[in-house]
């Protein structure tokens, strides 16, 4: 009997260690419902127990009462062996109903680490479609930004074409500053030439004026040598001698020789420009009062000749005639000032031409400078737009370099942690 109840204890054991293990897939799939409630794992391991020791004793009364009371002394020994099997039982079940907790709980924690892993593995996915998509974004970046490299190399370029032409245009410019400096020289050297042709002209007139006035001077010399002639042809006849220091235009040795010396020095002084003509006036003037003078003389001695002795014959030398060469001298002075006005007049249309082409030259530059200065401008607005577009770019590029790494690294540490879980979960399963 004995030996029977310990056969049944063993095969209790054996089966509920075998379902134990056998049922581990099973009992995960109703982890609440069975291990949530420990009160109804106790409900059924004391009611497995207790049917169980009422069965056995069950048998081992019937087969006690059947054998009779000369079994008494057997029966004391079950009895205890009954109550040490219920003792053994009892350690069972506790150990039972602990292992079905302690297998909840690890049921409970594996829900809650697979329902962790698939949150994980949704962040994962969701981080690695953020990942791609800024590695995508990265891409067009890095190829906009070499495009506006591409641009600002070009415009820089163009930058720098503009500023070499727009430092020809200030050496143009500095060229026209010349060139007008240079005009305004030209001006004033014209102004100057006008007022000099003004003058020329002006003395020409008064040349001519004067020269009129010489010509009627000269033929008033001219006829008063006559009526001297004359007059010695009348004091000849008379035999009225004149004498050797009266020359034939009623000067004396000495004034014929202050008549050279003073046409020395007006030979020398026609040189000198301006004076000529009035230095010849004047000396027409005072040859003029001369020979009146001689004139009224000569008249003076005829008369008292006629109230003395009457008409005698005069035998005087005649003294040479001072020659002039006023009208050569004029002529000539008239000739020159007529080819310095012709100078002038062509010095001035050339400088008048040369002005109108700097003018037109000047028009052009300052267009070409205006252009230049417009595209340095625009050059420059441009290479700013481009600069700031660049560094809006570079700190776009910083911010998704930034952000890219930040994801790796959320990345590796989901990674280590889902490592990290599942060489937990592989300790777990183990037994």
């Amino acid at each position: 009997m004995f030996s029977l109840c310990v056969c049944v204890c063993v095969f209790l054991q054996s089966s509920e260690y075998s379902g134990y293990l056998g049922s581990s897939s099973r009992t995960s799939s109703r982890a609440n419902s069975v291990c949530g409630s420990p009160v109804v794992s106790n409900f059924t391991g004391s009611s497995l127990a207790s049917t169980i020791s009422g069965a056995t004793l069950t048998s081992l009364g019937g087969t006690s009462s059947r054998r009779g009371s000369g079994d008494t002394s057997i029966s004391a020994d079950t009895e205890a062996s009954i109550r040490e099997i219920k003792d053994s039982l009892l350690e069972m079940e506790e150990k039972y109903r602990k292992a079905m907790v302690s297998n909840a709980q690890l049921d409970n924690e594996k829900t809650n680490m697979m329902y962790e892993v698939d949150t994980l593995k949704d962040s994962l996915m969701e981080l690695e479609e953020m990942l791609f998509e800024t590695r995508r974004e990265l891409e067009e970046k890095c190829k906009d930004l070499e495009r506006e490299k591409h641009a600002h190399s070009i415009l820089q370029f163009q930058f720098n074409e503009l500023k070499e032409t727009l430092k020809q245009s200030e050496e143009l410019l500095t060229e026209i500053r010349q060139l007008r400096l240079k005009q305004d020289g030209y001006f004033r050297e014209i102004s100057d030439l006008q007022e000099t042709i003004e003058w020329k002209n002006k003395k020409i007139g008064a040349l001519e004026r004067q020269k009129e006035f010489s010509d009627a001077i000269r033929n008033e010399r001219d006829e008063l040598r006559d009526e001297v002639v004359q007059l010695k042809d009348i004091l000849k006849k008379h035999g009225i001698v004149l004498g050797p220091d009266l020359a034939t235009n009623g000067e004396t040795g000495e004034e014929v020789g202050k008549a050279d010396q003073n046409s020395q020095t007006a030979s020398a002084e026609i040189r000198d420009g301006s004076s000529i003509l009035e230095i010849r006036l004047r000396k027409l003037v005072d040859e003029r009062e001369n020979l009146i003078e001689q004139v009224k003389r000569l008249k003076g001695q005829l008369e008292q000749k006629k109230q003395k002795n009457g008409i005698e014959d005069v035998s005087s030398p005649e003294g040479d005639v001072l020659e002039n060469g006023a009208d050569s001298n004029i002529m000539d002075i008239q000739r020159d000032a007529n080819r310095q006005v012709n100078d002038l007049r062509f010095k001035l249309v050339k400088s008048e031409q040369e002005v109108t082409a700097h003018e037109q030259n000047v028009t052009r530059l300052e267009g070409q400078v205006t252009r230049y200065k417009a595209a340095s401008e625009n050059a420059e607005k441009v290479e700013d737009e481009l600069k700031a577009e660049k560094r809006k770019l570079q700190r776009e590029l910083r911010s998704a370099l930034d952000k890219i790494e930040e994801l790796e690294s959320s990345n590796s540490h989901l990674s280590k942690r889902l490592e990290k879980m599942k060489s937990g979960r592989a300790t777990a399963t183990t037994p």
